[in-house]
């Protein structure tokens, strides 16, 4: 069989993301105070694009509901061939006359009660600043100083010096070991107590020491049987170090009044402060969900980009420039409409979530029901990954607390009368169950099996246990108190 090359013409269908696609998959995914970036950043990049601090009230510009894959990219491809026939010189001169859009329902009503600004703000001093300010009250050397803020800088969020060693500290500041100890004696001396601490015992005993100096069955107890008293043997511990089990007990009490995170009370680089995308209150008796527009710039087309593109225009001029502001145009037009259908987008998504989850907001969280993704999607009539974005760190503001969108989304979990309860519902029981236990005698995960059957509830011991762990509660043994 003899072999030959041929050419042969063929023609498939094919979608491609464009980039103006991608630019509104982008936005749409983006957190508020990363679209709040994003549009700082594409205003000091196209000069086009101008801020207007009023709020109007008028219809969206070129706004799109859909998101059913090949329909939708058809559309922004055919919107595309569109945009490059358009009068840019009348598109930008309606756009401005119109002013930015802020039209979607469900806006702030007069009177009603926001978080106030100061309430959103934090004028907590972070750890390391406060232990700079006690070094340099030390009257130190340049050297210790040195060592000093070597030390501060490498502690945790916790406050202790983990995952890096004196011998380290010594080799970066290039002294010797001795040093960097006797400096780190002195932190371990500031406020907090136990700050500096190397690990959780000797964060424990700094802290007994001076709150309790002359307790030396307690300073034996941090030293030697810190598992021991994790584990709640005081019976081995009083046997080991030669006093009755009530010693032991007593010392114990004193123990649990330290603190073994130093740095808990203060601010740390890594805390964060959520700005609710939307807020949902009840208005006239129906719950109601308003956009958070507050920060994001209101944006425009310069007129003196519009008039400049006007004259070119008028005068037949085809140059580089023209060909310049018409891109800046394009794009600057692009970005108005993504955002235009993000905000809208996040808008549907909630106004459904509501639909679905009435009780919740009217009971609370136990009345959470089941809901997946795919259930609002169809109601909204978009694609699911859509609304699988839209979803991503964007948080409501309801009377009940603050939640990622993501919350509202739970698996189910069938009672034996055949309905159905969310995940996060049957959580809710499991933390009331374990609230209202007598401390000394604590609920086992089978007890609270037996509790949720009760309720028509009817789950492994295997789901309460990884429940439980996911809501950070410990287990019976640990959460035991003889006293």
């Amino acid at each position: 069989m003899a072999l030959e090359l041929r050419q042969q013409v063929k023609m498939t269908q094919q979608l491609r993301m464009t980039p103006q696609l991608q630019q509104a998959i982008k936005l749409l995914q983006l957190s508020r105070m990363e679209l709040i970036a994003e549009v700082r950043q594409e205003m000091v990049e196209n000069p086009v694009l101008e801020e207007v601090p009023e709020v109007y009230d008028v219809d969206t510009v070129g706004e799109t509901g859909q998101d059913n894959s090949s329909d939708e990219m058809a559309e922004v491809r055919a919107d595309e061939r569109d945009m490059d026939q358009l009068d840019w010189e009348a598109y930008a001169e309606k756009y401005e006359s119109q002013g930015p859009t802020n039209h979607y329902k469900g806006m702030r009503q007069g009177g009603e009660d926001f978080p106030t600004l100061e309430q959103t703000l934090s004028t907590s001093e972070s750890l390391v600043e406060d232990l700079l300010s006690q070094l340099r009250l030390e009257g130190l050397t340049e050297s210790q100083e040195y060592i000093g803020a070597l030390i501060i800088g490498n502690l945790n969020d916790s406050g202790l010096l983990k995952g890096v060693s004196v011998e380290e500290i010594a080799d970066d500041a290039e002294v010797a070991v001795d040093e960097v100890e006797e400096v780190l004696a002195i932190i371990q001396g500031f406020d907090p107590p136990g700050v500096a601490a190397r690990d959780l015992s000797e964060c424990l005993l700094i802290q007994a020491r001076r709150r309790h100096p002359d307790h030396q069955l307690l300073h034996a107890m941090i030293v030697d049987h810190i598992d021991d008293l994790e584990r709640k043997s005081y019976g081995k511990i009083a046997r080991s170090q030669g006093v009755s089990k009530e010693d032991v007990i007593e010392a114990a009490k004193l123990l649990v009044e330290l603190e073994p995170r130093p740095a808990g009370g203060y601010a740390t680089d890594e805390a964060r402060y959520i700005t609710p995308d939307i807020y949902i209150r009840k208005y006239d008796g129906e719950w109601v969900a308003t956009l958070n527009e507050d920060g994001l710039p209101k944006l425009r087309i310069s007129n003196f980009y519009r008039q400049e593109l006007a004259k070119k225009k008028a005068n037949g001029e085809k140059d580089e420039v023209k060909d310049y502001i018409q891109d800046k145009l394009r794009g600057a037009m692009w970005l108005i409409r993504s955002i235009h259908q993000r905000q809208s987008t996040i808008m549907k998504v909630t106004e459904s979530i509501i639909k679905f989850q009435k009780e919740f907001f009217d009971k609370g969280v136990e009345h959470l029901r089941p809901l997946v993704l795919r259930d609002v999607a169809d109601d909204i009539e978009m694609h699911e990954s859509t609304v699988s974005r839209v979803t991503n760190n964007k948080y409501v503001h309801t009377p009940r607390g603050v939640y990622e969108l993501k919350f509202f989304f739970n698996s189910s979990i069938t009672k034996q009368g055949g309905k159905d309860l969310a995940s996060e519902a049957v959580k809710a029981k499991i933390r009331d169950i374990i609230s209202n236990e007598d401390p000394k005698k604590p609920l086992s995960d089978s007890k609270i099996v037996d509790k949720l059957r009760e309720e028509d509830i009817d789950i492994a011991r295997r789901t309460v246990a990884k429940y439980r762990e996911m809501m950070g509660i410990l287990s019976s043994s640990k959460r035991k108190r003889l006293f």
